[in-house]
C-alpha cells in the first residue's frame, strides 16, 4: 500500500484525488432530459446543496458544514433520506410533515432532477437535496447529535459475495448514524434482499449505540417504483427500526 503522502492530489484543495475505502454505489451516466434540465434550472441553485468536494467525484471537503437553520430560515426536525432516488419517498414524507425538514442525499443527477420535479409540483419548502458521498456527509458535515430520523430505503444490495464490502449498512456505518442521531432520535431502514436483511439485522443487533431490529413495515413509506419491482419478482420486504441509546 503506497503511503499516503504519495497519492496524487488535487492541487486546489490538497485533498486525495482517489478515495482509499469502497463506496455503497457507482456513478452512472448522469445526462438529464429536456424537462429535467428544465427543473434543474430553475430550481437547482435553492434546492440542491453547494457541496464542495473534498478531492474525488461527489467527496464532501471536510470543512464543510450543512446549517439546516439557515438552509431552511427555521429550526425543525430534520430527517436524512440516503439514496432518496427518484423522490417519491422523500417528497411524500415532506409533504406529509411540513413541521420537519428533510435532506435526500443521491448521487445520481437524473433522479435529483426528478425529485426536483416533485419539489415544483407540489410546491415543497422544507427539502432539500445533496449530490454526495453520504457517509461522508453524516461523518464531517452534519453536526452530531443534530438529526431527527435517518433513513435508507433499499440499498444497492451488492448481491454478489465479491461485493459485499461496498455494502453501505455495515457495523462501521452503524456508528456514523450513531454520531449523527441523539438519544432517542430513529434509524429506519428497508431493504427487499434476503441476506442484505440478515446483516443489517446482525449489525443492529451487534451495536451498543441502538436498539431494535427488524420491524413491521414504517406506515410513512409509499410503495415506490422501485419497492415494486422486488415485488413482482417474489422478493419480500424487510423493515427495520433502530433507536439510538442514551
Amino acid at each position: 500500500m503506497s503511503d499516503s503522502a504519495d497519492e496524487p492530489r488535487d492541487p486546489a484543495t490538497g485533498l486525495p484525488r482517489y478515495r482509499t475505502e469502497p463506496v455503497s454505489f457507482t456513478r452512472r451516466g448522469g445526462r438529464l432530459g429536456e424537462r429535467q434540465q428544465r427543473v434543474w434550472d430553475q430550481l437547482a441553485d435553492d434546492m440542491v446543496l453547494d457541496v464542495p468536494q473534498g478531492g474525488p467525484s461527489t467527496s464532501v471537503h471536510p470543512d464543510y458544514r450543512f446549517d439546516p437553520e439557515a438552509v431552511f430560515g427555521r429550526r425543525a426536525p430534520l430527517v436524512v433520506e440516503i439514496g432518496s432516488g427518484y423522490g417519491e419517498a422523500l417528497s411524500h414524507a415532506a409533504t406529509e410533515h411540513p413541521e420537519w425538514d428533510f435532506l435526500g442525499i443521491e448521487v445520481y443527477l437524473p433522479a435529483v432532477a426528478q425529485t426536483l420535479l416533485h419539489v415544483r409540483r407540489e410546491g415543497l419548502t422544507n427539502l432539500r437535496l445533496a449530490v454526495a458521498n453520504a457517509p461522508e456527509m453524516l461523518t464531517t458535515a452534519i453536526a452530531p447529535g443534530s438529526l431527527h430520523e435517518l433513513r435508507i430505503w433499499f440499498p444497492d444490495p451488492w448481491h454478489k459475495t465479491r461485493h459485499h464490502k461496498r455494502r453501505l449498512i455495515t457495523d462501521a456505518f452503524a456508528k456514523i448514524a450513531a454520531q449523527a442521531l441523539p438519544p432517542g432520535g430513529v434509524w429506519r431502514a428497508a431493504t427487499d434482499w434476503a441476506d442484505y436483511g440478515d446483516q443489517i439485522a446482525e449489525v443492529i443487533a451487534r451495536s451498543e449505540d441502538f436498539d431494535g431490529g427488524r420491524s413491521e413495515r414504517f406506515a410513512g413509506r409509499p410503495v415506490t417504483r422501485f419497492e415494486t419491482k422486488g415485488l413482482k419478482v417474489g422478493r419480500d420486504i424487510h423493515d427495520f427500526t433502530a433507536v439510538r441509546r442514551p
